[in-house]
């Protein structure tokens, strides 16, 4: 009915060296190809009841290696009648009571592969006569993509759209042998001699339509990520997190076409070589850039330093608000410089200040007193960290309250 297993483990076993002849992948073949048709290894002698020894076929007595990383696949009439993924060396016996149409061993493949053997196995007796195809399990690399005009998507962090043209590579992996066979591979592949099936073939329409699957679901992959708080929201990391960008990238590819649940694929690593994010885009990052610069310890150290700019600019020109500076006395000038800094992470809102349209004047009493230039500055600096001010309208207020 099927395998009986021989020997498992190394391929170079005592066991393995006494089979003069014994099927096992096309070499030769290149990294990036999925099917790979099985060819007969050796001299011709010693073949037992296999006395047909045709390219792609098992028959009765056939000696069969399964290397690692790889999956056999058996079909008749279109029909899958056998897969092993387990590494070892088996004997095809269509008539023995002991042998197995499945050996899934315990890896990756193991989890996946028993339910779709049931919607797919052969329903009758298998012949003596199997079509036999290796399908690569390991990682598939160098499956490019590219967008030749900007994709859009909304950014959690920038609190906007944002745009971009990109490029990269992803690495894929087949979960499911069965799958791919049976749902994706084109017939012409399993039929005759259809020869490798590779994703790196520019002639080969099925990798293609992948390519624009993938191209299609850049901006669902972008907002993704962007939007997943435990990224952190920052498309800036987008580059540097293969694995991160790859998990966004499979779920949406599967919420859109189906990769996994369909066609046995899966992506598991990407790298972006280029990003080139859209005008709009470019003035939104340089803006955020510019608040981080000055948010933090940073942004303490630097309103200090303005203080003190204000302090000496004030000693010269010894009028206007600079006056009114020295006038507190260096304790004062103290007590501004920690009020500024202390003020950086509190938040600040002032519902009534506005710089499109000027204030009221209060009326004027003798027991009011006129609100301290340097707290006023300190408020401001609140208002750009929080993003209800401009860098302008911040810089022109400072000009005018420290009189520079």
């Amino acid at each position: 009915m099927g395998f009986i297993k021989a020997f498992a483990g190394a391929l170079g076993g005592t066991f393995a060296d006494q089979w003069k002849d014994f099927i096992m992948p096309m070499s030769n073949v290149p990294a990036t190809a999925g099917l790979i048709p099985a060819v007969n290894v050796g001299t011709n002698n010693g073949r037992g009841s296999n006395t047909k020894g045709s390219e792609n076929i098992i028959t009765n007595g056939s000696k069969i290696l399964v290397p690692d990383g790889y999956a056999l696949i058996t079909l008749q009439d279109g029909a899958v009648t056998g897969m092993v993924s387990e590494v070892g060396g088996y004997t095809y016996s269509s008539d023995d009571p002991n042998s197995k149409s499945l050996f899934a061993g315990d890896g990756f493949v193991a989890s996946t592969i028993t339910q779709t053997w049931e919607r797919f196995k052969f329903g009758g007796i298998p012949g003596t006569q199997q079509k036999a195809f290796y399908v690569n399990l390991k990682e598939i690399p160098n499956n490019k993509f590219g967008t030749q005009s900007e994709i859009y998507w909304d950014d959690a962090y920038l609190n906007t759209q944002a745009g971009a043209v990109t490029r990269g590579t992803y690495t894929l992996r087949i979960i499911d042998p069965i799958l791919f066979i049976k749902k994706f591979v084109p017939v012409s592949y399993v039929q005759g001699e259809g020869g490798v099936f590779d994703f790196a073939d520019m002639n080969n329409e099925a990798s293609e339509q992948l390519f624009n699957e993938v191209v299609g679901s850049l901006s669902a992959a972008f907002s993704n990520y962007t939007n997943d708080p435990s990224k952190g929201n920052r498309i800036t990391k987008i580059q540097g997190d293969q694995i991160g960008f790859a998990q966004s990238l499979s779920q949406a590819v599967e919420d859109a076409y189906q990769w996994k649940t369909d066609r046995g694929l899966e992506i598991v690593k990407v790298a972006i070589m280029a990003i080139e994010y859209d005008e709009k885009t470019k003035a939104v990052l340089h803006d955020v850039q510019r608040a981080d610069s000055l948010s933090g310890s940073r942004g303490d150290s630097f309103m200090q330093q303005s203080v003190a700019r204000g302090m000496e600019a004030a000693g010269q020109n010894g009028g206007g608000a600079g006056m009114a500076f020295m006038g507190m006395g260096m304790n004062g000038a103290a007590s501004v410089m920690g009020a500024t800094s202390q003020g950086g992470g509190a938040g600040y809102s002032n519902p009534n200040l506005s710089f499109n349209k000027p204030q009221e004047a209060a009326p004027a009493t003798e027991d009011k007193k006129e609100e301290d230039p340097y707290e006023r500055l300190a408020k401001l600096k609140k208002l750009l960290d929080q993003g209800v001010i401009s860098q302008e309208e911040f810089d022109a207020a400072k000009a005018k309250l420290l009189g520079v």
